[in-house]
């Protein structure tokens, strides 16, 4: 059945309103503009008035990485979208209509709601990396351990963290820097429930990964969950206590939520397999905000994409729409060569894996979207931070 069963607006093409202003965001637009092109009015509605590239945050402790800030209205622009700066606080699913912080109400026949997702801190007493706003604080535990002041770094990976990622480049990054300053007695250490490190990859990939953190002298300790840091010991259960002088632990997610979209306790939207959301005609999700288990931006761009091509098919512009069939990459920065990684997923766990010192696919940007990596691999320095060193742009493969 069409998902367009609400009446049009005469003589209007139909019309798909964003809520958010991230990856799946700014990939749907690219998506759905290079398969609709003009045939779809598009609409993006978030507070911030840019897109921020992240992923080279990790590495800014370190003098390698930094943030890259996207002005979101000449990105609209460039695809023919409509920005607003506003905040949407409601959802009126049956009548189709989202209600901004000003109670304009605005129509639309297809939704796309993709918000994104909260970080929380989940280890007391830790340091939670979330991103911009937690960078300062690592930086200083970095110069602590560089100048002798500090010995003992842990690293928690809580439970229910699906991507663990940022701390495993922290870890490797650190021991870097520290070798690279002549400092030989710090003691890294990393805790998580993993049975092996990023083996959400699949096994190969933990195993090579869990080599990799050895050859660097870093300490994993695995099938243990971080419970609280407190008077220089980190609680772990099950198992003894972590002496530690400093804890960087990772986030666990919430989804932003918004009233009249349903969701579960924890924030996150059900979707299909087409990335509609659950009883709700018209609507999407995708990215960090649904319920699937993995938040990371490829899989958000993966999702967006899912997304274009159910619209495509639905307004007749393609003869049928693929599923949301999940392919995780990654990029490990190490502090010295990046690590390429690659899985295929099914129910959020990694089934084949491959681990390569050498790109494996056409692009090695730390986001991999099938329309916005080539729009971000064409800003200069964006895709690999100072210091990172790795195979040659032209020598990428698949």
């Amino acid at each position: 059945m069409s998902s367009l069963s609400a009446p049009r607006r005469d003589g209007a093409s139909p019309r798909l309103v964003i809520v958010g202003g991230g990856v799946a965001a700014l990939e749907a637009i690219l998506a759905l503009h290079h398969l609709a092109g003009d045939g779809v009015e598009v609409e993006l509605h978030t507070p911030g008035r840019e897109f921020a590239y992240r992923p080279l945050l990790v590495g800014k402790p370190f003098g390698t990485g930094k943030v890259i800030d996207f002005d979101l209205d000449d990105l609209a622009r460039h695809v023919g979208a409509a920005f607003y700066r506003d905040l949407v606080v409601a959802v009126d699913l049956e009548r189709r209509q989202i209600i901004t912080h000003e109670d304009e109400r605005i129509p639309y026949d297809y939704l796309l709601f993709c918000p994104g997702a909260e970080p929380r801190a989940a280890v007391p007493g830790a340091l939670t990396f979330r991103g911009l706003d937690d960078e300062g604080e690592v930086t200083r535990v970095v110069r602590g351990l560089r100048a002798g002041e500090l010995r003992r770094l842990a690293f928690a990976i809580p439970g229910g963290v699906s991507w663990s990622l940022p701390i495993y480049e922290l870890a490797l990054m650190t021991a870097a820097d520290l070798s690279a300053a002549g400092v030989e007695d710090a003691k890294l250490t990393v805790v998580s429930p993993e049975d092996l490190p990023l083996g959400i990859f699949g096994v190969r990939a933990g195993e090579h990964v869990r080599e990799l953190l050895d050859r660097r002298g870093i300490e994993v300790i695995t099938g243990v969950h971080p419970q609280e840091f407190e008077n220089g010991l980190l609680q772990i259960a099950p198992g003894d206590p972590i002496e530690a002088d400093v804890v960087i632990g990772a986030p666990r997610l919430e989804g932003r939520r918004v009233a009249g979209m349903p969701c579960d306790e924890h924030g996150f939207v059900g979707v299909d397999e087409h990335n509609r959301v659950i009883g709700a005609e018209g609507a999407f999700a995708a990215g960090d905000v649904t319920s699937f288990p993995v938040k990371q931006g490829g899989l958000a761009a993966q999702q967006a994409d899912t997304v274009a091509e159910a619209i495509a098919a639905d307004l007749g512009l393609r003869p049928v729409a693929a599923p949301f069939d999940p392919i995780l990459r990654g990029v490990l920065w190490t502090g010295e060569k990046p690590q390429y990684l690659y899985g295929m997923l099914s129910g959020g766990h990694g089934e084949t894996s491959v681990f390569s010192e050498r790109p494996l696919w056409e692009r090695e940007g730390k986001i991999v979207g099938r329309y916005l990596a080539p729009f971000l691999s064409a800003i200069p320095g964006v895709e690999r931070p100072a210091g990172q060193t790795g195979a040659r742009d032209e020598d990428s493969g698949h």
